[in-house]
């Protein structure tokens, strides 16, 4: 049964394949498209709502912090899904643009916890609406439960790209 489980989720080589030189055709083509189109129109959106400082790659870090404010670094990362060596980066940029501001823990002082400015808690609704829209028009025509199945399958490559199953 698990093998006959495991045969079923293996992966087509033919379904992945970018051979047929067809850009429509190849998965990795399909989702960089989506992603820097994706990407621009927030941009965009962001310097139209004079906050043109917010970048997309800032997203994952502020929704974990509008959600849960001072975290660890070690844990923002994780819930950002970055590496600490990509943390430390986005976080100066991040500090730079007003957003966040590193303090060290009470408890530990060796531990550094971030925290939102005001401009960092200010922004949330208009990120997230600018966020929202975009993604109206970017999935225009798709529907609720196709836009679901998409979730999923993103997480499930997600997955694989954080387990290092892609070779680099």
């Amino acid at each position: 049964m698990a093998t006959e489980q495991a045969a079923k989720d293996a992966v087509n080589p033919a379904a992945v394949s970018c051979a047929d030189i067809d850009p429509g055709e190849c998965p990795y083509y399909l989702i960089t498209r989506v992603s820097l189109g994706a990407t621009a129109a927030m941009k965009r959106g962001f310097a139209e709502a004079g906050i043109g400082f917010v970048r997309p790659a800032y997203l994952g870090s502020l929704m974990s912090l509008w959600r849960e404010d001072g975290l660890r670094v070690i844990d923002l990362g994780r819930r950002a899904g970055l590496e600490p060596s990509t943390m430390t980066g986005l976080l100066d940029r991040m500090e730079r643009d007003g957003l966040v501001e590193r303090r060290p823990d009470p408890a530990d002082r060796r531990v550094l916890k971030i925290f939102l400015t005001e401009t960092g808690a200010r922004i949330r609704q208009t990120v997230i609406g600018i966020v929202d829209g975009t993604l109206l028009r970017v999935l225009s025509g798709v529907g609720r439960g196709e836009i679901d199945t998409l979730k999923e399958l993103l997480r499930k490559v997600l997955v694989n790209v954080r387990e290092e199953r892609v070779e680099g």
